[in-house]
């Protein structure tokens, strides 16, 4: 078996990084990138291995691979970005701009509760036909029409396949354009982030084969997967795609002459809840970030970002200026997590 190809950058002082790098390549991983920046500048960039299950095709700098529920992280970025400007209140009903989500007395819902995974709507119970789970207008419509399975605001569970929905329906009804365009002109392209909430066939060449068990990877190499821009979990990137958009928020809101967010609206999107630190829930937020000083021991309390199935992380640290992403195509790999932990070592060196 031919030795994993290794490509990209690192400063010397990250030496160790890519060390690391190179022996998950090795070990556990089939192909990845990771990427990260320190105080705006970029420090590490790094791809290798194989895009596909034969190894026949090396991963590039352009390979993009499924981030799974890390697209919720970007999900969350454009509902700041309204926050910030002004034309969204994160206390105020959804229903104030989505009227018909007020329907089964959903009326109360704030999206402060959606971001916050408190809304009672953690999947979707009946209203959707057959063969149209990613199809958005019916998936919108039975979110509209369905009852929350609890008193919204007294209980945290994960919205895993309901949060882009919620979030991005609100972004439309408020801006006029659909989450997916919404991130594109105003996040993606000002800073040149390669990541893609949903995509043509025109992308196609670039996926990686996402590979691990059926459970996980589901339908993810499929075209509609790929065109559903559920902003939840179907988005493809690379890892300085994710890294780009964290490296804004690690250090004020802005990267390259780009303003994402100002620095107040970043302080309070990722401020613990108070429902959160009452009920000592598992899987810990801030307004649809996750707080990973409460997910990981030793990481400081301004340490943000979101985690995807099987692996993929986007991460900003606001004390250390450290923005990071990390993508792969095997499943449970784990590399995520030694990456960030000698990332930090030499920071903190």
């Amino acid at each position: 078996m031919r030795e994993p190809p290794v490509h990209g950058t690192v400063e010397p002082r990250f030496a160790a990084v890519r060390e690391v790098f190179v022996r998950c390549l090795d070990e556990v991983e089939l192909g990845a990138a990771v990427c990260a920046y320190v105080d705006g500048k970029k420090v590490i960039d790094l791809w290798g291995g194989w895009a596909d299950a034969d190894r026949a095709e090396e991963w590039e700098k352009d390979t993009i691979a499924c981030t799974f529920s890390a697209t919720k992280g970007m999900t969350a970025t454009c509902a700041h970005v309204l926050v910030d400007r002004g034309l969204l209140d994160v206390d105020e009903p959804i229903a104030t701009y989505w009227p018909e989500f007020a329907q089964s007395g959903k009326g109360g819902i704030t999206m402060r509760m959606v971001l916050s995974h408190q809304a009672g709507l953690p999947w979707i119970t009946g209203g959707v036909p057959r063969g149209k789970r990613l199809d958005w207008p019916a998936v919108s419509v039975a979110l509209a029409e369905q009852a929350p399975l609890w008193e919204p605001g007294t209980r945290v569970e994960y919205h895993g396949g309901t949060f882009g929905y919620l979030v991005g329906n609100v972004i439309e009804r408020i801006d006029g354009r659909s989450l997916s365009t919404f991130f594109q002109e105003e996040i993606a392209e000002p800073l040149g982030a390669d990541f893609l909430l949903e995509f043509g066939p025109e992308h196609d060449h670039r996926c990686a084969e996402m590979v691990g068990s059926k459970s996980m990877v589901g339908p993810c190499g499929t075209r509609k997967w790929r065109a559903a821009g559920d902003g939840a979990a179907t988005a493809f990137g690379t890892a300085e795609g994710i890294a780009r958009v964290y490296a804004a928020l690690a250090i004020g809101g802005s990267l390259d002459g780009v303003r994402l967010l100002g620095d107040e609206t970043i302080v309070a999107a990722v401020e613990e809840q108070d429902l959160l630190r009452a009920t000592g829930t598992a899987d810990e937020y801030g307004l649809g970030y996750q707080l990973f000083w409460r997910l990981f021991p030793g990481m400081n309390a301004y340490t943000f970002g979101h985690t995807g199935m099987g692996g993929s992380l986007g991460l900003a640290d606001r004390k250390r200026g450290l923005a990071m992403g990390f993508v792969m195509n095997r499943m449970g790999g784990g590399s995520a997590a030694p990456l960030v932990n000698t990332t930090y070592q030499v920071l903190i060196a």
